[in-house]
């Protein structure tokens, strides 16, 4: 039913009332009617912090309970006579040579594997956004490592890297005399690839799922302005996945502190030198029961480890805030 133009403007100007009264309502301070909507809105926050309430006890008694026994520890003599000593515990530790050596085995790894692991594992996921046949065999084939328990990729890596081992025996064939790798100066070359081998897999998919996310019509523009593939890849796609690249960087320095479960297995206690790790130092710790020295240089690891991650997002944050905008 067609309305009438008298009618249709009667319309328009009750509307235009109903507007102008609840605008001068809200200039004058008056309330607004509640409607059922807030009753609503207070239920589904209730019921919200009633499903969090569990997980936040449980972090509370679990985490941050805990990281506050650790700072006490930290600051007194012992736990039995609880003398405050300040940064006494702290300057012992730093000056300790076991822990100079897992510090410095740890920072050295850690630049190491954790840049490789993330542009080799960005570079896999380019090859693999690319038309090339095979691609989801590849896949699979990095993706496999992912699946294989620790214990038996620790037997695989020591049937490589063992004094008779595979490798041995194949470098053989050019001259080259044997070498018993988890004892030398090489050690750690040897824990790199294997750390590369278990998470390489892993990035490349969440690298994949970043690059595959970045707007198409983007990347059409580009090219219609006669952009190379490099600047595309560059300018638009590194852009959109600072986020991404932040994440696979935080979870690989995360993964690369628990490098010492094959460590550990491959070596045992006390290792090589060259692999004696931050974790090494603190079970040792532990086991001599010095909860002072071991709070202490956990908390140095933390204030490091926070440290690094800040300086992740406030590059994150100023490479990547055009593209959130």
């Amino acid at each position: 039913m067609r309305l009438s133009s008298t009618e249709a403007s009667k319309n328009i100007n009750k509307v235009k009332k109903n507007v102008n009264s609840f605008l001068r309502r809200n200039a004058k301070g008056q309330k607004v009617p509640k409607t059922s909507m807030s009753k609503k809105t207070r239920r589904e926050t209730i019921s919200s912090w009633a499903f969090l309430t569990p997980s936040l006890i449980g972090v509370a008694v679990f985490f941050v309970l805990p990281f506050f026994v650790v700072i006490f520890y930290s600051i007194v003599n012992n736990p039995i006579q609880k003398e405050f000593v300040g940064f006494d515990n702290f300057v012992r530790v730093w000056n300790n040579q076991a822990f100079q050596l897992a510090a410095s085995n740890t920072a050295k790894f850690s630049l190491v594997a954790v840049p490789l692991a993330v542009v080799l594992s960005l570079l896999l996921a380019v090859v693999m956004e690319s038309r090339i046949p095979f691609k989801s065999y590849f896949r699979t084939f990095f993706l496999t490592p992912m699946m294989v328990p620790t214990a038996s990729v620790v037997l695989i890596w020591q049937v490589l890297f063992h004094y008779n081992g595979l490798i041995n025996v194949f470098l053989s064939y050019f001259g080259v005399g044997k070498t018993d790798w988890l004892k030398s100066a090489d050690a750690q070359v040897v824990v790199v690839i294997l750390f590369l081998w278990k998470n390489l897999g892993y990035n490349m998919i969440l690298f994949m799922a970043a690059l595959s996310s970045v707007p198409k019509d983007l990347i059409e523009v580009a090219r219609l302005e006669n952009a190379s593939e490099f600047q595309i890849f560059w300018t638009i796609k590194m852009r959109y996945m600072s986020s991404t690249i932040l994440f696979v960087t935080i979870m690989s320095l995360i993964n690369s502190f628990k490098v010492f479960r094959e460590v550990y297995l491959l070596t045992g206690d006390y290792p090589y030198d060259t692999l004696y790790m931050m974790q090494h130092f603190m079970n040792n710790t532990f086991a001599s029961v010095d909860y002072q020295k071991l709070s202490a240089a956990a908390i140095i690891m933390a204030v490091i480890i926070v440290i690094l991650v800040a300086i992740m997002f406030i590059t994150e944050d100023r490479y990547g805030k055009d593209i959130e905008g």
